[in-house]
């Protein structure tokens, strides 16, 4: 009988882990990031990146002005807090698998508060309530286990990843609740259309930075780079930063400055 198709892929994506740890040692701490990125593919991944930069100025740097042109700002910002609600329950799990308790209890308290007098997620009652929101991963707990990052990879579309955060990426696509019960009643079209609005309205929050950044970078793919890698960083050691999102289509997190100021 022939395997499903998400078990190979999970199975794929097991592989690939064990072959990133390398020698890791059970129990090791993340790895102080080095300066410099690892970016053996460079030449390979600033083809891509001119493709993701007539992709965002073709098609969704237009789609997020127009949403931000013709989208009134108390709308946009309900679908921005319900798409947050919706990653709420993946970012609990994943403070639980990083042993944070009080970021698991953050994350809970936000979930339930703007579940229930947020209206579904639409009003952000938590953060007004002093609950602040924070980004959490499946990348980022690979990196507080102790696994290395990788190469850097510019991902088609999507953009700046690692090895590291491009498998993260696929372990979380198939362990969010949203997209499991968009599966199982052969709904996935609405996972598909979840992306693609995270993407827009994420790019419609980083117009201004991303443009200044570009306009005032003398290379920008190694700015981009960097850029990502720094937001990484803050992100894995769950600490406040000011940096805007160089991928915005992946979406998930708030836009520059975060929100957050859990730090140990």
């Amino acid at each position: 009988m022939p395997f499903p198709r998400s078990t190979m892929l999970c199975c794929a994506a097991l592989l690939a882990l064990v072959s990133l740890s390398g020698c890791v040692a059970p129990g090791a701490t993340a790895p102080a990031q080095s300066p410099e990125a690892y970016d053996p593919y460079e030449g390979t991944n600033r083809d891509i990146f001119a493709f993701n930069q007539s992709v965002d100025r073709n098609v969704l740097l237009p789609v997020a002005e127009a949403y931000r042109g013709n989208i009134p700002q108390p709308v946009r910002d309900g679908v921005h807090n319900f798409l947050q609600n919706l990653d709420e329950p993946l970012i609990f799990a994943h403070d639980v698998l990083q042993a944070e308790p009080r970021l698991a209890s953050n994350t809970a308290g936000r979930f339930v508060v703007n579940t229930t007098l947020g209206i579904g997620g639409i009003v952000d009652v938590a953060t007004a309530m002093g609950i602040p929101y924070h980004p959490n991963d499946l990348g980022v707990t690979l990196a507080r286990w102790g696994f290395p990052e990788g190469a850097y990879l510019m991902i088609p579309v999507l953009g700046p990843s690692t090895l590291r955060d491009a498998i993260g990426k696929a372990g979380d696509s198939f362990g969010d609740p949203g997209n499991i019960v968009a599966g199982d009643y052969h709904v996935i079209y609405a996972s598909i259309a979840r992306a693609g609005t995270q993407g827009i309205d994420e790019r419609s929050r980083n117009i201004e930075t991303l443009a200044d950044i570009e306009r005032t970078s003398l290379d920008y793919y190694a700015t981009i780079r960097s850029l990502y890698r720094q937001r990484r960083a803050a992100e894995i050691r769950h600490e406040e930063s000011n940096l805007p999102n160089p991928a915005p289509i992946q979406g998930g997190d708030s836009p520059a400055p975060m929100s957050y100021t859990f730090t140990k």
